[in-house]
């Protein structure tokens, strides 16, 4: 069994900064990749950003891309993501994701960033 839970949401002003977290606990989490996503009101989840098990390789959605940075401490089973520059577009339940494959897919409950102007 893998737990996710995702912390650091809120409320903050256009061109503000956030941190979200997400700790992690159960088998193998180090040493699988993981992710952030994010589903706005009325709308799907999608992908924000994506890490290796290592942190060497990162990825991001194209409306993120030079804003956000995710990085881990596997040390700390933690998984971050830095969000800069903030827009109202950004306001989301932003979630945690592990995929483990064969071994299951795993979410946390999330945590609501909102972004006013």
């Amino acid at each position: 069994q893998v737990q996710l839970v995702e912390s650091g949401g809120g409320l903050v002003q256009a061109g503000g900064s956030l941190r979200l977290s997400c700790l992690a606990s159960g088998r193998t989490v180090n040493t699988t990749s993981m992710g952030w996503f994010r589903q706005a009101a009325g709308k799907e989840r999608e992908f924000v950003a994506g890490i290796s098990w290592d942190g060497r390789q990162t990825d991001y959605a194209a409306s993120v891309r030079g804003r956000f940075t995710i990085s881990r401490d596997n040390a700390k089973n933690t998984v971050y993501l830095e969000m800069n520059s903030l827009k109202p577009e950004d306001t989301a339940v932003y979630y945690c994701n592990a995929d483990l494959g064969v071994f299951g897919d795993y979410w946390g409950k999330g945590t609501l960033v909102t972004v006013y102007s």
